[in-house]
């Protein structure tokens, strides 16, 4: 399969987008307060490891199959570890961390929807749009988490 300098480059767009979420949940991992949000960030980390080497894969020429799964953000069901009146600065920390990420999320699946087109092959089209909806997953479980401990 050979992938013109388009796909290329927006591949690699792709895969730094990828590599900054896995920085970004293993460090928001280290500063949550909350067991549970520590938990979750270390679940993105890994499902933005697989979408990291995803793309690898295709900028080697071969393309993974998908899944199509667009599940793991409804079956998420998080415990809410703080009240809803609650107002202590470890929940302040920890929404911030929860809502800065699910402004990420959005704009890598933004990154996604927009650069699908770009490649050629349905296949590798294919892969790019579930990543796209795992990457609006994840968004949702992040939600989930702050509706889950009345964070606004």
């Amino acid at each position: 399969m050979l992938l013109t300098e388009k796909e290329m480059s927006v591949l690699k767009d792709l895969q730094t987008q990828e590599k900054n979420c896995i920085d970004k949940y293993e460090k928001y991992a280290g500063l949550a307060k909350d067991d549970e949000l520590k938990q979750l960030f270390e679940e993105l980390k890994k499902k933005e490891q697989e979408h990291y080497k995803t793309i690898g894969q295709i900028l080697n020429g071969e393309v993974p199959s998908c899944d199509c799964n667009d599940t793991a953000g409804k079956d998420y069901q998080p415990k809410g570890s703080y009240s809803k009146s609650e107002e202590s600065e470890d929940k302040k920390n920890d929404c911030f961390l929860a809502t800065d990420s699910i402004g990420t999320e959005k704009l890598v699946s933004g990154e996604y929807n927009s650069n699908v087109f770009a490649c050629t092959l349905t296949s590798i089209r294919k892969v790019l749009a579930d990543i796209e909806i795992e990457e609006q997953n994840h968004a949702e479980m992040l939600y989930k988490y702050k509706m889950a401990n009345g964070m606004q």
